[in-house]
């Protein structure tokens, strides 16, 4: 989905069924993912409000063993620290911005099968679950944007919306 689609804001509902249907459905993620060149995707970027990311810091398909599936992840723990590191985003196409994320975070989630895990992300992985995560609860990147780099992509979210509409585009 494109912004501003309102499911890119919807409210994202916990998942209890761990049947094909999900492992499915991260599958078809992770191809959409690559075949954006991304390195994460949240359930509500493809039309699913709910609580379900993959990502790929690699964001190469052949390095499977770098994917991470998180069903129902939360953040428990992060470092007070916080560093300052380009994003983008899928659903933002053509153009990124700087945004502020803690060092790292301990996170707890469920796997495909699930079964809970918790898992403590730092530098780059940190970064780009925190980015994903913001999806599972309607943040989107560029709200947490400092106003002197909002005023700077404000052209680019300006051009967005005309082209597709208030309501986005599929």
């Amino acid at each position: 989905l494109k912004y501003p689609h309102p499911l890119l804001r919807a409210p994202n509902a916990e998942i209890t069924d761990f049947d094909d249907d999900l492992r499915d459905l991260a599958r078809r993620m992770f191809k959409m993912m690559y075949a954006s060149k991304g390195v994460g995707l949240a359930a509500p970027q493809v039309g699913r409000n709910v609580r379900l990311m993959v990502f790929n810091a690699e964001g190469d398909a052949r390095k499977v063993v770098s994917e991470v599936v998180l069903v129902n992840p939360m953040i428990v723990g992060s470092s007070e620290g916080t560093e300052l590191g380009d994003e983008g985003c899928l659903s933002f196409p053509g153009f990124g911005a700087k945004v502020e994320r803690a060092k790292w975070i301990k996170v707890k989630a469920t796997n495909l099968k699930g079964k809970p895990f918790t898992k403590k992300y730092v530098g780059w992985d940190a970064r780009i679950f925190q980015h994903e995560y913001d999806h599972l609860d309607g943040i989107l990147y560029v709200d947490r944007l400092s106003e002197d780099e909002r005023n700077l992509v404000q052209p680019d979210l300006d051009r967005l919306v005309e082209a597709h509409g208030p309501g986005g585009a599929l």
